[in-house]
């Protein structure tokens, strides 16, 4: 199911859609460092893994930055589409690591077929998962709530059976938990 959820652009409208209400949010606030508003600073990206014919706004990572010439910090929102500077969408990087966790080379090719994902990229994503998100203070106080603790080895596939809902609710609620990690260097400060 999780595959076919992945490809589903109604999901994607979804995502851009709350990416939209996050930078509204956003753009609310004052620039961390100097206290001056903040302009519109959208960039484009070049996502893979996602339906197509999505539109270019699909391709938009919004992003804010510092009206002050001398500061103009970029301040980049929390996202549901895009995980950092992963190349593939947030949703594919959560999904084919979690179906990777013991896949078969059957399963492996499924994969491949499905996103256009080689093993030695999902294999750095489940590093990344065991590493890096494990070690940030977003997972450390995600942690923190869960009884029993989740097991590091098989993350994210561990973390998403956590979550109460149906598959898409699920998937939606850890990629707000990743939201922290999504934003520009000036989000990860606080």
């Amino acid at each position: 199911m999780y595959p076919t959820l992945v490809r589903d652009a109604r999901f994607y409208e979804f995502q851009l859609e709350t990416d939209r209400m996050l930078l509204a949010e956003a753009r609310k606030e004052v620039c961390l460092i100097c206290g001056d508003v903040l302009h519109s600073g959208n960039f484009r990206r070049k996502p893979r893994g996602g339906p197509a014919g999505m539109g270019e706004d699909a391709d938009l990572r919004y992003s804010l930055c510092c009206a002050d010439l001398e500061c103009r910090t970029r301040h980049t929102p929390p996202s549901l589409r895009f995980l950092g500077r992963k190349v593939y969408l947030g949703a594919v990087v959560v999904i084919v690591s979690a179906m990777r966790h013991g896949a078969s080379p059957a399963r492996m090719r499924k994969l491949r077929e499905l996103f256009g994902v080689s093993r030695r990229t999902v294999e750095r994503w489940r590093i990344w998962w065991r590493t890096a998100f494990a070690e940030s203070r977003c997972w450390r106080e995600a942690a923190a709530k869960l009884i029993p603790p989740v097991e590091l080895a098989r993350l994210p596939a561990s973390l998403l059976e956590r979550f109460l809902g149906n598959e898409e609710e699920r998937l939606i609620l850890l990629l707000r938990l990743l939201g922290p990690m999504t934003g520009g260097a000036s989000l990860q400060a606080l």
